[in-house]
């Protein structure tokens, strides 16, 4: 895909579909993967040659809240016949909310050759892309990951630091939950005990990175919005969410698409941040 963005990480629907024979060969060269919080929408429909991962059962510690051990990130693409030298492709709902967390944790255990499809699910559907019903199994192989990669993860620790040290914060949220008027989005769980977002954070909507179509914004549109709210990729920026998700596509567009090396995901997220006991928080619209 010809783009002017930092890095060659999207690939289009069109480029997936010329190569649905590779991803639906037992050889592991090309593997195609979706991923969203369950999977009923993928026994419906998929494409042909995607394994189904569901997020919320197989990517993260449904306990710790945590992403997975490396041995447990190892088993689990190994027996789906990825290696860790295999182009993996990942798309899913919500303009790849959850894709894009699995593509962040791709990249901290260090895969190489990994990419999102631009779009997402609702793409390759609303565009009558093929489809098949079909599960697709794969002979299991050995996967090696190289990571983990803490450059790319923020920890508490780092979000009182970045609060001591006024680095920008970015709360990808809606508008509603950064004020503190709701704990979630309508009809998915509250997972904090208090509202509100982290003192100095700035509320830069993750759907704001993308198109009507979910497709990603050009690299000019990305830097104006950030560049809006002073930040220009000159210093550390920490992304945040409610569960680690949506601020994995505000990663994404961060440290992908514009290169900011040092933009990092707090994947704890508002789940850790608003459970803290004396942790600062704010409330109301930013200053």
């Amino acid at each position: 895909m010809a783009t002017d963005y930092a890095n060659d990480v999207l690939v289009t629907a069109d480029w997936v579909e010329d190569r649905l024979e590779e991803f639906q060969s037992d050889d592991s060269t090309y593997r195609l993967v979706e991923v969203d919080v369950d999977t009923e929408a993928y026994d419906e429909e998929h494409a042909p040659g995607a394994i189904g991962f569901n997020w919320e059962t197989q990517l993260q510690d449904q306990t710790r809240r945590d992403v997975l051990e490396k041995d447990e990130f190892e088993d689990l693409l190994g027996s789906h016949g990825i290696s860790e030298d295999s182009t993996v492709v990942l798309y899913g709902d919500n303009a790849n909310w959850f894709a894009a967390y699995t593509y962040w944790q791709f990249k901290y255990y260090g895969h190489e050759e990994v990419y999102l499809l631009d779009g997402g699910r609702e793409y390759w559907l609303e565009n009558d892309y093929p489809t098949t019903e079909e599960v697709p199994e794969f002979s299991a192989v050995e996967y090696d990951a190289a990571g983990p990669r803490e450059s790319i993860r923020a920890y508490r620790e780092d979000v009182e630091n970045a609060i001591e040290r006024g680095v920008p914060l970015v709360d990808v949220r809606s508008p509603e939950e950064f004020t503190g008027e709701i704990l979630a989005p309508p009809g998915l769980k509250e997972t904090a005990q208090r509202g509100g977002h982290v003192p100095g954070a700035r509320n830069i909507s993750w759907a704001a990175v993308t198109d009507d179509d979910g497709t990603f914004k050009s690299r000019e549109d990305l830097e104006e919005l950030y560049a809006e709210e002073g930040i220009d990729g000159n210093e550390s920026i920490v992304a945040y969410c409610r569960i680690g998700e949506r601020s994995s596509v505000a990663w994404f567009a961060l440290h992908e698409l514009l290169g900011y090396e040092d933009a990092v995901n707090y994947d704890g997220s508002w789940t850790e941040w608003g459970n803290l006991v004396n942790a600062p928080i704010e409330k109301g619209e930013a200053e």
